[in-house]
């Protein structure tokens, strides 16, 4: 049994309740709740994968689409000497080996503005999120499997909250398409 995993149910809304051979679950928003959420999980039941879909953040406007993501920073920390992307007592950058892909920036807050969408470029970030850096983490915890899907829901600056309202739902449709090339459901 594999684990489907999203933050938010507006990022499930074109899949089926029940997907063949797939458990569900939705985290909640951000690294905190989505560590919780999937350790709790983990914890609960036994699975030979995890796939996260949900949308992301673009830091180039010409990025589009759904992206594999292959490694995952925190943009919002910095180590005791400042260093930003650099946690006190966490990898830098958690990975996921076997194939190639973005790179996403992981945060808790909804970035909107270009200030921070210069710092996560700075960081080689393209792609920006409020869960992926954590779920890697668990599941590398765990030593399961994982698969990261996202896709592109707004530009991360200006008006982005609007742009990701409007954009949730194709983006969920792009999701469930793209699980159904890979995973044949």
């Amino acid at each position: 049994m594999k684990l489907l995993v999203a933050a938010l149910e507006s990022e499930l809304v074109a899949f089926p309740a029940e997907l063949e051979g797939f458990a569900r679950l939705v985290t909640g928003p951000g690294k905190l709740q989505a560590t919780y959420a999937l350790t709790r999980a983990l914890d609960a039941d036994v699975y030979d994968e995890i796939l996260v879909v949900g949308t992301a953040g673009a830091v180039d406007a010409a990025t589009v689409g759904v992206h594999d993501v292959t490694a995952a920073i925190q943009h919002d920390v910095s180590d005791v000497d400042g260093i930003a992307g650099q946690h006190v007592s966490l990898p830098p950058i958690v990975t996921i080996a076997g194939r190639e892909g973005a790179t996403i920036a992981t945060g808790d807050h909804f970035v909107d503005d270009a200030a921070t969408v210069a710092a996560i470029r700075e960081l080689g970030g393209s792609l920006v999120d409020m869960e992926t850096y954590a779920y890697v983490w668990v599941a590398q915890q765990f030593g399961i499997p994982i698969r990261v899907l996202k896709a592109v829901s707004d530009n991360a600056q200006d008006d982005a909250i609007t742009d990701w309202r409007a954009a949730v739902a194709a983006c969920s449709v792009q999701l469930r398409q793209r699980v159904g090339e890979l995973y044949d459901v």
